[in-house]
């Protein structure tokens, strides 16, 4: 599975930005795509999640704000995280994630290359 993201930059307090995730290769396993997060000197935390029965779930510091959805099925389809009313503590690498079954159960983790949102007060 390969997962491209795209859609970071710099944004002033108040305003909205859309990240995108493609994935594409051998997406049948997958059962769940996330965002994740990481400013300087923090851990990664998840920010969003979807599952492929478009079940969402979001941390409590984005609620109301971020929206995630999934566009397309099939080998290739996209995430998207619509973020508004962005605030300087969304700064951070936002990372793509998906999480998929593998034989015996196994969990396969893939991730995407990061990219970098910066608000701006």
């Amino acid at each position: 599975v390969q997962l491209q993201a795209c859609g970071g930059g710099l944004v002033q307090a108040g305003g909205s930005l859309r990240l995108s995730c493609a994935a594409s290769g051998s997406t049948f396993s997958i059962y769940s795509v996330g965002w994740f997060r990481q400013a300087p000197g923090k851990q990664r935390e998840l920010v969003a999640n979807i599952s492929s029965e478009d079940t969402t779930n979001y941390a409590d510091s984005v609620k109301g704000r971020f929206t995630i959805s999934r566009d397309g099925a099939g080998a290739e389809f996209t995430v998207y995280l619509q973020m508004n009313r962005l605030k300087p503590e969304d700064t951070a690498v936002y990372f793509c994630n998906a999480l998929g079954r593998g034989a015996s159960d196994t969990i396969l983790d893939y991730w995407g290359q990061g990219t970098q949102l910066t608000v701006s007060s």
